[in-house]
């Protein structure tokens, strides 16, 4: 039996998800969460780095440390609530901040992706083995570095009938599970915007962190000029394996469209970047997932599944799929991810790979993340005994 804590701050930059997942032979469970709120004044500093005009080298090397604070500070907090001492974690799987993603060689830059969250710093202040930089060797064998999220989702809900889970946070993105499938047959990739453009414009002109239920969009009009021109982009309708983030739909993109687009009224906006999440998560499904993966059951997760404009017009378009959530087969939407990074963590420990090349186009499986010891005690690696992989059931 292991505790694993896996730290997950994402593009909604809302605050760092903390799970503690224990596993014990075939079984995972959820041992405890806790979301720890991010700071308005770290929330900003991230925001700048992320901005390719107003970045700056000092504050990336700064931010990099003052995350590492900040997800220690997460793991400590998690283990507070389950009541589990630090000695009795094998290791924490930390994501880090992204702050710029290339997921392919572009205008002579080549494809490369950055999270920051200093893992020494959480090693130091927690007693910890960490595992980070999960993307990085991903993308070093051909792949875009996301989704990773996708080997977790096989392991823990394929089952005998084809489902799609959809995790609807600042980005939007699917993972197909054909019933009784083998790990080669699982795809995933982005959609396009989950909440991202959404909370950026409910912040900017309600002062409120998101529209709740949905509400300010109900109350609006959809721009379909608007609507179209963003249906336009050339990402929405690429094939996969694909994947976006804030440096398409970041700060930068609200101003942009708020200039080309003055007379639409703010309860307006709301409205059109709802239905763009919408129509974008919609035409995906339509043309990539259902043409591989004939799927019974949409399973939401992420904040955006609290959105009840969102699930309500979600469920209308595709009438072939039953819409549910995490928490109808037993989980925490809000916890996936966070779980996902302890388990990948496990799996880097025990020297086994832990992406799906059919999700980011890797050449071929690898074992991701970098790994940093706990400055307190001696590394174990299990791999090196000849146990059973309780993930895999393999030896």
């Amino acid at each position: 039996m292991a505790f694993v804590i896996g730290l997950m701050s994402g593009t909604s930059l809302d605050g760092c998800d903390a799970a503690l997942v224990e596993i014990a032979g075939e079984c995972v469970r959820l041992a405890a969460f806790i979301t720890l709120p991010m700071p308005p004044v770290l929330r900003e500093r991230i925001l700048a780095c992320c901005s390719v005009t107003r970045s700056d080298i000092a504050l990336t090397c700064s931010l990099n440390a003052e995350l590492g604070v900040w997800f220690a500070q997460a793991a400590q907090a998690v283990c507070e609530a389950a009541n589990i001492p630090a000695d009795d974690v094998l290791c924490i799987g930390s994501h880090g901040q992204t702050v710029y993603h290339i997921p392919n060689d572009e205008g002579g830059m080549r494809a490369s992706t950055l999270q920051i969250g200093e893992p020494a710093v959480i090693a130091y202040q927690t007693g910890m083995t960490v595992v980070s930089s999960f993307r990085a060797m991903d993308m070093a064998a051909g792949g875009r570095g996301a989704p990773l999220v996708p080997y977790v989702e096989y392991l823990l809900f394929s089952s005998d009938k084809a489902r799609a889970l959809l995790n609807i946070g600042g980005i939007g993105n699917i993972t197909g599970l054909p019933a009784s499938c083998a790990l080669d047959q699982v795809f995933a990739f982005d959609t396009g915007p989950g909440n991202m453009i959404i909370d950026a414009l409910t912040r900017l002109f309600f002062n409120l962190a998101y529209d709740v239920n949905g509400d300010i969009a109900g109350s609006g009009k959809v721009d379909n000029a608007l609507l179209a021109e963003w249906m336009a982009i050339p990402f929405i309708k690429a094939p996969p394996p694909k994947a976006t983030g804030r440096e398409l739909y970041g700060a930068q993109f609200v101003e942009n469209a708020l200039k080309r687009y003055p007379h639409v009224s703010p309860v307006d906006w709301i409205a059109t970047a709802t239905r763009y999440t919408v129509e974008s998560i919609v035409y995906n499904i339509k043309a990539h997932v259902f043409t591989r993966c004939a799927a019974k059951e949409l399973i939401l997760s992420g904040g955006g599944c609290r959105n009840t404009l969102i699930r309500k017009e979600i469920a209308e378009r595709l009438p072939e799929c039953r819409v549910l959530t995490l928490e109808d087969i037993g989980w925490d939407s809000d916890a996936k991810e966070a779980v996902a990074f302890a388990l990948l963590a496990y799996k880097t420990l025990q020297g086994q790979p832990g992406n799906v090349p059919g999700a980011t186009g890797a050449h071929r499986p690898v074992i991701l993340g970098s790994i940093t010891p706990s400055p307190a005690k001696a590394l174990i690696y299990p791999f090196n005994e000849p146990t059973v992989n309780p993930l895999t059931k393999k030896r």
